[in-house]
């Protein structure tokens, strides 16, 4: 690969075997979802109940393990969440009904809620503002590669031996990911001593502004006003993203009347459509800021396509009978809806590369809302109307609102910037830290 180089690519494949995994150990429960409700007993709107639980933890541990993260560094951070989503994932294959499988998936928000951002943060120190649009669509890309086999992996496992077992085994894979994570990864390129000059030159330089490991207080105020509207970006894009992601398989069995076998086909066919879109949207943010210099161009306007391309083609899902065109739509309107994630990660750090980890925290905070809302509402609507077609009306308005709230999205102006009112000589200039509120 041009782009980088071969300890580089060591680091990239991690990041991008860590969001595969990620994935696959939070949707397998959905996977298997028909199995588990009807073996445990639960309606459709207890099944949306578990489908949240996991967002509730993610939420609050994106900003607790950004902070953390800012502070002790990636490679920590991710040995202990990596620890828990392991336990939580095999814990799942042993649960005997609601409550502990509502807290195996509470759990599992634990272990994975300090992941994106402890790598969000891990690519500022890695790959250079003008590769971080692809690095990010790339990783997210296994994502989504991720959603796409797991389906069809489960069912390989269930059918093998039951739904438990794929639970167990998935959760082992994990733990071996887990263990090449300590073996070869370091917080930064510079912490490897047999780098030679020219290669360390590759690499983002050492900012003296930028510490590996963030002391300064957390400019909590601050980091809240400028990550806001990418707060609210993300919301409307994970609100459909969560109905993919918890309810397509069941969609597609008990919406569509398909068997565990059709119901892994068609999903994984929506979900790869979405590793070509994540690395698509981050090669052409890029594209954009090289030729033009333009962050706000190389984020929003991708952003903005993503969203209103995905609306379009969401609407003939609502009305639409035939299995084919409704698959058909959402494949291509997931493929759009995913171009949004390469540039909107970026975002966080344009905006402040010294506090990324809690800013990336904070932008993930706001799909996680979407997650613990999205996926009840949809249970609760099945339950009351029996429309399974229903709940994309939702999707809709919200991708209108989300292409609103891009404008006020300002990756142009870091953090720290404050206006001056005065002009001082350089030595008299306050530090980053001390501008901040």
């Amino acid at each position: 690969m041009n782009r980088i180089n071969n300890q580089g690519t060591k680091v990239l494949a991690l990041f991008c075997a860590l969001s595969f995994l990620m994935y696959v150990d939070r949707v397998n429960l959905s996977a298997s979802a028909a199995l588990i409700k009807q073996e445990i007993g639960l309606d459709n709107t207890e099944l949306g109940i578990i489908f949240s639980a996991f967002a509730y933890t993610y939420l609050v541990f994106q900003i607790i393990g950004g902070w953390f993260c800012d502070r002790f560094g990636a490679k920590r951070t991710i040995i202990i969440c990596g620890s828990i989503w392991v336990v939580a994932t095999i814990c799942t294959g042993l649960v005997g009904g609601f409550m502990s499988l509502f807290l195996s998936r509470l759990l599992l928000g634990i272990g994975e809620g300090a992941a994106l951002p402890s790598q969000a943060r891990a690519i500022t120190f890695w790959f250079k503002r003008e590769k971080r649009g692809f690095v990010q669509g790339l990783t997210h890309s296994f994502s989504r590669f991720g959603n796409a086999v797991t389906p069809s992996l489960v069912a390989l496992l269930v059918l093998a031996h039951s739904w438990r077992f794929s639970f167990i085994a998935l959760g082992v894979l994990t733990a071996v990911w887990l263990l090449m994570w300590v073996t070869i990864f370091r917080d930064s390129p510079h912490q490897f001593p047999d780098m030679s000059k020219e290669e360390l030159a590759r690499y983002p330089q050492p900012d003296p502004q930028v510490e590996e490991k963030v002391k300064a207080p957390t400019p909590w105020k601050a980091l809240l006003k400028r990550m806001g509207p990418t707060m609210g970006v993300y919301f409307c894009y994970g609100w459909t993203g969560w109905l993919f992601f918890t309810w397509l398989p069941t969609f597609f069995m008990n919406g569509r009347g398909m068997d565990i076998k059709a119901s892994a086909l068609f999903t994984s066919g929506v979900f790869l459509s979405g590793v070509v879109g994540n690395t698509v949207g981050g090669m052409l943010s890029d594209a954009i800021y090289r030729r033009t210099g333009n962050v706000v161009a190389a984020r929003r306007n991708v952003i903005i396509f993503s969203f209103f391309s995905a609306l379009l083609l969401l609407i003939p899902v609502i009305f639409a009978s035939s299995a084919t065109v409704i698959t058909a739509c959402l494949a291509v309107a997931f493929f759009c809806l995913e171009l949004t994630i390469g540039p909107i990660w970026a975002v966080p750090m344009d905006i402040t590369p010294k506090h990324v980890g809690i800013a990336s925290g904070l932008m993930n905070a706001g799909s996680a809302v979407a997650g613990i809302i999205s996926p009840i509402l949809f249970g609760v609507i099945i339950d009351q109307t029996g429309n399974w077609s229903l709940p994309f009306y939702g999707s809709v308005a919200l991708l209108m609102l989300g292409i609103a709230l891009t404008f006020f999205m300002r990756p142009d102006i870091p953090l720290q910037e404050v206006p001056a009112r005065h002009t001082a000589p350089e030595s008299d200039k306050p530090s980053v830290t001390s501008s901040l509120p």
